[in-house]
């Protein structure tokens, strides 16, 4: 059954349009703002895979003479260098739009290619590249020194420290962009006994970028009687059901054995920085941003700020650059942490007023 239509909500329009080679627009708005226009060569990619689309801005296209259809958003989100889209229908639900740039051949520059696909469609195909995000060499970890017997990272960049939560974190440019926190059998069995101290402690984890929670037993063990005495069955049952559900962010993960613990969290990191290193394609993430704050990552603006500054920026970049990330932080806030960063000189600045270019340094 479909959503009730709201002011807010996200839509996805398409049109006719006379056009010879590009007949249809296609557009995702929400809130009677558009934050996508492209102009496809066909309604649905459907068994002939890909669809060209051309970005509408600045082309001079007609305008569209015929509204076809108009169906709520349920989801839209980024996977690498693509935006999936997930409507609100019982068919031709799911897409993707993968937005490539190739340079010219005969001047400097690139170029926006635009394609537009389906599930159907990637089955076909069966690309080569099978991974969203490519895992780098040399990850950098840092395991707090409270782990007496911790795990082996061969191959990394591994350091002892204080880590404000969890036992294993991931650092990307010196930020942390993962992090695990470890249990044994007896170490969870006992916080299961007192389930508020435990959803506080995983509430400061979920703050985090990327959390888990790795378990080195199996599910079963806590269903066994003569195992977990004091508690019993239903309880251990009911108790691991509500960290899942109050805790969705968070990856619960119940590995068997210490080496296969291990094992999936060299994994987990790669995967992580590997997302972390990855840059969105300026449509995808201008498209994100008017989409909705719940995109940005849940933590200190600090952190989301130099995140931003670091690995989405220009070396050299204006305040309205900046705020284009932030369109629900005020000004005043955006400016306190501008001078932070400027004090721990992370960036500086030429000019004043709304000729200012800040700079990143280092």
């Amino acid at each position: 059954m479909a959503r009730e239509s709201s002011p807010a909500q996200t839509m996805w329009i398409l049109e006719k349009v006379d056009h010879p080679q590009f007949p249809y627009r296609l557009t995702i708005v929400r809130g009677g703002e558009v934050i996508l226009a492209l102009r496809p060569r066909d309604r649905w990619p459907g068994s002939q895979g890909n669809i060209f689309c051309l970005p509408e801005e600045g082309r001079g296209f007609p305008p569209p003479s015929e509204e076809l259809e108009r169906v709520p958003v349920v989801s839209l989100r980024r996977y690498g260098k693509r935006l999936s889209v997930v409507l609100d229908r019982p068919t031709r639900r799911r897409c993707d739009f993968l937005f490539l740039k190739k340079p010219y051949k005969t001047r400097p520059g690139e170029y926006e290619q635009v394609f537009w696909q389906t599930q159907q469609g990637l089955r076909e195909r069966r690309p080569r590249v099978r991974f969203t995000v490519r895992p780098p060499k040399g990850l950098h970890i840092v395991i707090d020194t409270r782990e007496r017997y911790p795990w082996k990272f061969t191959g990394c960049r591994v350091e002892r420290q204080q880590l404000p939560v969890g036992d294993y974190a991931l650092l990307v440019r010196g930020e942390i962009r993962a992090v695990i926190e470890r249990k044994t059998f007896s170490n969870l069995l006992r916080d299961l006994s007192d389930l508020r101290v435990l959803h506080q402690k995983l509430g400061e984890l979920a703050a985090y970028p990327a959390p888990a929670l790795v378990v080195e037993a199996q599910y079963a063990d806590f269903l066994r009687p003569d195992r977990i005495k004091p508690l019993n069955v239903r309880y251990c049952q009911q108790a691991l059901a509500e960290l899942v559900v109050l805790h969705p962010g968070l990856a619960l993960q119940f590995l068997g054995s210490r080496k296969l613990a291990n094992a999936w969290a060299l994994a987990y990191f790669a995967a992580a920085a590997g997302y972390a290193q990855d840059r969105a394609p300026d449509r995808v993430r201008e498209t994100l941003v008017r989409y909705g704050p719940g995109e940005t990552p849940t933590r200190p603006l600090l952190l989301q700020v130099r995140r931003v500054i670091q690995e989405e920026l220009p070396a050299e970049f204006s305040f309205r650059d900046l705020k284009a990330w932030f369109p629900e932080v005020g000004d005043e806030r955006l400016r306190y942490v501008f001078r932070k960063l400027r004090e721990a000189g992370e960036v500086s600045c030429r000019g004043r007023g709304q000729a200012a270019r800040w700079i990143r340094e280092g």
